[in-house]
């Protein structure tokens, strides 16, 4: 059983990134359309630290860092849900009772439509560009050091001999797509078990083209997770290359990379809703707080003091904050009450209706939604807890 202990301090950096810039991208897009804005939190529950700024928002942190919320002046509750005509119109009478006709304007439910829905989808936003920038950050100063994309074993029996893969070929894309480095290769193939993929090669600068179905393998990854992924058995020779990228080549490059994840991600979730995956390998916080442990320590391994290798720890979560960052963007756009794109859902209704979706559907929506929510949470932190063998390790503590 791994160390919990050491998994919470990479843990909280990597998801107070994502959140905070999540929800900066509510308040931004807000103070944008000159909206009142109440109160910008991270985490929830009881705040540890809270101020006010000068434009009179509360600004604080709450004790359970799983989140953050912007409440806007006329929120009953910080997910912001949607009034109907009933209740916009008892909203309005309260604001005109203490203020000015012209404020009601400035409260965020009697902005037009469209306005709401760009502030809504502002937080998704800010992720994929968090992202990019942080893809292309690294990129820009670091470079990137790749495997080429070229076979150096077969082994017996496997998919890929299977398919007829031999050493010595170069593959030049995959299903359509060109492929800069061998890694490129396993990634695409560790989502896609027994998925007919079409590789084209050249081999003795012939080209030509091989289907390969990878097969699924169980994992165990250094701390001890059990991981289910395709597998083609093929290697490739350890003959790095470091490539540099200028400035405008790294954000071509981040935007790249943040394309890629985000279309892995909706393809793993379309095979997983089909039943093709397992479910089980879902994973959650526990899950998240295990690979920022595991990459803290992959970018401090070998440096040769402890200021080296705390560096090498940041640069390498910064590297998985920008995978989460698309992860979170892109679930939070799922059409789920509660989530962002449940609010777009309502005013895409809203705008097609011309008023708002009646308060009692709303409130039937919302409460399904969170029950849905909450029960994958649930379920990813199950299969987190058997994945990582916690179970094993409490009833140790007892035996």
């Amino acid at each position: 059983m791994p160390d919990l202990v050491s998994w919470i301090l990479p843990f909280l950096f990597v998801l107070t990134l994502v959140v905070t810039v999540h929800e900066l991208g509510h308040y931004w897009a807000a103070r944008a359309f000159g909206t009142v804005i109440e109160c910008f939190s991270i985490g929830f529950g009881r705040p540890i630290v809270k101020w006010r700024d000068k434009r009179g928002v509360e600004w604080r942190i709450g004790w359970i860092p799983l989140g953050g919320y912007v409440r806007f002046a006329g929120d009953d509750n910080a997910a912001s849900t949607v009034p109907d005509d009933a209740d916009l119109e008892a909203m309005k009478q309260k604001i005109l009772a203490h203020n000015h006709p012209s404020a009601v304007q400035k409260f965020f439910h009697f902005k037009p439509v469209w306005q709401r829905a760009i502030i809504t989808a502002a937080g998704p936003i800010a992720n994929f560009v968090l992202a990019i920038l942080l893809f292309a950050l690294l990129l820009g100063v670091f470079g990137e050091t790749r495997l080429p994309p070229r076979i150096s074993t077969v082994e017996a029996g496997s998919p890929a001999a299977v398919a007829g893969f031999q050493p010595g070929d170069f593959v030049q894309s995959v299903d359509g797509r060109a492929v800069d480095s061998f890694v490129d290769i396993a990634q695409y193939v560790a989502v896609r078990a027994d998925v007919p993929i079409t590789f084209s090669i050249l081999r003795d600068n012939r080209p030509m083209e091989l289907v390969a179905r990878p097969e699924m393998v169980e994992r165990t990854d250094r701390v001890g997770g059990r991981q289910k992924v395709g597998r083609l058995g093929m290697g490739s020779p350890q003959e790095f290359e470091h490539v540099r990228y200028g400035p405008v080549e790294a954000v071509v490059g981040g935007a790249r990379q943040t394309w890629n994840v985000l279309e892995t991600t909706v393809y793993y979730l379309g095979r997983l809703i089909r039943g093709q995956v397992p479910a089980d390998q879902l994973g959650g916080f526990i899950g998240i707080a295990k690979a920022s442990d595991e990459v803290a320590k992959l970018g401090a391994e070998g440096a040769p003091d402890p200021a080296r290798g705390l560096l090498g720890s940041f640069v390498a979560l910064l590297g998985l904050s920008a995978i989460l960052s698309v992860s979170i963007g892109f679930l939070n756009l799922l059409p789920i009450p509660v989530l962002d794109g449940g609010h777009l859902m309502f005013y895409a209704y809203e705008a097609v209706a011309r008023r708002p979706l009646a308060a009692s559907v709303q409130a039937v929506g919302y409460r399904l939604g969170l029950a849905l929510l909450l029960g994958f949470m649930l379920f990813a932190v199950w299969n987190d807890l058997q994945r990582y063998n916690v179970f094993n390790f409490l009833g140790g503590l007892f035996s």
